[in-house]
C-alpha cells in the first residue's frame, strides 16, 4: 500500500513548467536583496598591491569590457553562423533574475593598483560622497548662484 501511495505523487514534467520554474519563484520569494545599494565614492581600506597598509581608495562600479572579436569561441560561432540555415546557437530570453551582483572596482590613491571587491545582489547602485552619507542628519541651505552658505537646515520633526 506504502509503495502504491509513493508511487502516485510524483512530479510534472519539465516541459509543463512555463516561464516562471520553482527555482526562480524561491528567488523572488527571497527578501535578502536590496532595491538599491549606497556606496561611499572614496573608502579608506587596505591595500593589497605595493602599498601593503590602509589607503584611501576610489571607487567606481565594474563595468564589463567590449567583448573581443578574436577569441576562439567567437570565431567559432561565427563561423557557425555563415551561409545559409538561420540560428544555430539558441539564444537566451527567458530571464529570471531582477538583480545583478554587484561589483565594486576600488583604486589606490597612492600606488594606483586597482582590484575588485563583489558586494551582495542589488538592482541599482549609487555612488555618494560624503556630506551625503548620512540621512536625515543637520543639512545646509545653500543659496542659489552663491557659495555662502546661509543658515543650518534642521527638518522638521513632528512628534505626535
Amino acid at each position: 500500500v506504502l509503495l502504491f501511495f509513493f508511487l502516485m505523487i510524483r512530479r510534472p514534467p519539465r516541459s509543463t513548467q512555463g516561464v516562471s520554474s520553482a527555482a526562480s519563484d524561491v528567488y523572488k520569494r527571497q527578501g535578502i536583496y536590496k532595491e538599491m545599494v549606497r556606496v561611499l565614492k572614496k573608502r579608506r581600506t587596505y591595500c593589497k598591491n605595493k602599498c601593503r597598509k590602509h589607503t584611501i581608495h576610489k571607487v567606481t562600479q565594474y563595468k564589463k569590457g567590449a567583448e573581443s572579436v578574436k577569441t576562439q569561441g567567437r570565431r567559432r560561432y561565427d563561423d557557425k553562423q555563415k551561409g545559409y540555415g538561420g540560428q544555430t546557437k539558441p539564444i537566451f530570453k527567458k530571464k529570471v533574475k531582477t538583480t545583478k551582483k554587484i561589483v565594486l572596482k576600488l583604486e589606490c590613491t597612492v600606488c594606483k593598483g586597482k582590484w575588485f571587491l563583489p558586494i551582495k545582489r542589488a538592482k541599482s547602485i549609487e555612488l555618494i560622497e560624503e556630506n551625503q552619507r548620512k540621512k536625515g542628519g543637520k543639512k545646509t541651505k545653500v543659496a542659489a548662484g552663491q557659495n555662502k552658505i546661509l543658515e543650518p537646515y534642521y527638518p522638521i520633526q513632528n512628534n505626535i
